[in-house]
């Protein structure tokens, strides 16, 4: 993925930080919070944040919040849901598309909480 041109498209600025940003969470696999990455970052988390939210206004990165209570965010390479185990926390995402449909809405994000086949086979 092109920085700059996700950027220009997007209307937005390409500061230091938000190219940062935008770098760890196009090369990731999933979903991640603050403390995932502000070891990377040489930013405070107000400019953490700040950013993100200008990320988040311009459907440039996705994001929800899961049984830690922490708020994870995502590229938006596509569409999809996220499984969250309430037993390990892990979260994976989903690329089949659920059946689920309400009839008059646009849903965006589905999120999916039970426990993952790991811990299933543990006896969780």
């Amino acid at each position: 993925m092109n920085i700059e041109k996700i950027a220009n498209e997007s209307n937005v600025k390409l500061t230091t930080a938000r190219r940062a940003i935008l770098e760890i969470l196009i090369n990731t696999k999933h979903p991640l919070c603050y403390e995932d990455i502000k070891d990377e970052l040489k930013m405070d988390k107000a400019t953490f944040y700040r950013n993100i939210s200008i990320f988040e206004e311009q459907n440039i990165i996705t994001s929800f919040e899961s049984n830690d209570r922490k708020r994870y965010f995502e590229f938006q390479k596509s569409e999809h849901s996220h499984f969250i185990c309430t037993a390990c926390s892990k979260i994976e995402c989903i690329h089949e598309n659920p059946t689920f449909n309400l009839t008059g809405y646009k849903i965006d994000n589905i999120v999916i909480k039970g426990i993952c086949p790991n811990c299933l086979q543990k006896g969780n």
